[in-house]
């Protein structure tokens, strides 16, 4: 295959949404793998298009006459290629576009993403896990398909300012003169030094504090989480809610087990779903709160069916993609 040196900005956006078709995703993967500066561009293209999506919420411009504007103006260069993209994907596209024209975004192509004069440095992953230390001797461990940003001289500022999206467990290195915040979607969690994990998805925001003390905050309220509490908020509300934790299914992707204690059918299957990316269905609603008590470490799907076919006494049957539990 001869090298790429550059790809739509409109596959890109397709392959973030999960729109690529097979083809798409190898001219994608190809392109990645061919060049170190075709990456960097890809991951300050992920962090304008994330920082878009969350504006464009709160966005008036006209969206149809910034992105005919857009695509004119990038025609010239050469950048634009159509491309079969589906409505939902050309709408956030033309929020996104406007969004960045407006802001005066000129820097799009291959230029660094500037933060207060210093570069903006992203840590991302995608089909594996991650952990990495950061300059202030954090470590974050990154789930699949996420990622983290910060700005370079973030140890210098008064505080130590990362954003994420997707989900991460942060062992944050204690600096009382410097607190930890963390950007997640309309949420900002903030901490001295700690650890708890943060799960971050299009319906809602999940803290769960395994040590120390954390401070939730939306546009509306502030709550502070203790070690085995999880805060959750729903997007479009103003309620933090403040819950005990009853599992350990947030550490999987760290640890790989599933650590179930009393733990009802419904709610392993719905992490099964998850993890396994798998299509599980409880037929018969007596079984649903069936509770389990196990540890399932690091098991391929089979097994673990096995062991709850066994353990609660009911029937695993497999019709074609689907599984469904009697």
């Amino acid at each position: 295959m001869n090298e790429l040196t550059h790809i739509p900005d409109e596959l890109l956006v397709k392959m973030m949404l999960g729109e690529a078709s097979e083809d798409e995703q190898l001219v994608v993967k190809h392109w990645l793998a061919g060049k170190p500066e075709n990456r960097r561009y890809f991951e300050h293209f992920q962090t304008i298009w994330q920082t878009s999506r969350t504006l464009a919420d709160h966005s008036t411009v006209d969206e149809e006459a910034a992105w005919q504007r857009f695509k004119k103006r990038t025609e010239a260069q050469g950048r634009v290629i159509p491309l079969n993209t589906s409505q939902g994907m050309f709408k956030w596209w033309s929020v996104a576009a406007a969004i960045l024209i407006v802001a005066g975004a000129a820097w799009l192509f291959y230029k660094p993403n500037k933060l207060s004069g210093a570069e903006q440095i992203s840590i991302r992953t995608t089909g594996e896990t991650r952990k990495d230390t950061l300059p202030d001797g954090s470590v974050v461990t990154l789930n699949k398909n996420s990622s983290i940003a910060y700005n370079e001289a973030f140890t210098n500022a008064e505080t130590r300012e990362v954003t994420l999206n997707g989900e991460a467990f942060f062992e944050v290195a204690p600096d009382k003169s410097k607190p930890f915040k963390i950007h997640v979607n309309e949420v900002t969690v903030t901490v001295l030094g700690t650890s708890f994990n943060i799960k971050s998805t299009d319906k809602k925001t999940e803290v769960v504090v395994e040590t120390g003390l954390v401070q939730v905050e939306n546009t509306a309220k502030t709550i502070k989480a203790r070690p085995q509490e999880i805060v959750t908020v729903t997007k479009g509300q103003n309620d933090l809610v403040k819950e005990k934790v009853t599992d350990e299914f947030y550490n999987y992707y760290r640890t790989h087990q599933l650590v179930c204690r009393q733990t009802p059918l419904h709610e392993l299957v719905d992490v099964l779903n998850e993890v396994y990316q798998a299509d599980i269905v409880i037929e018969n609603p007596s079984i649903r709160n069936k509770e389990i008590n196990t540890v399932f470490d690091n098991m391929p799907l089979n097994q673990v069916l096995n062991i709850i076919s066994e353990t609660l006494n009911i029937s695993v049957v497999q019709q074609n993609q689907r599984i469904i539990l009697k």
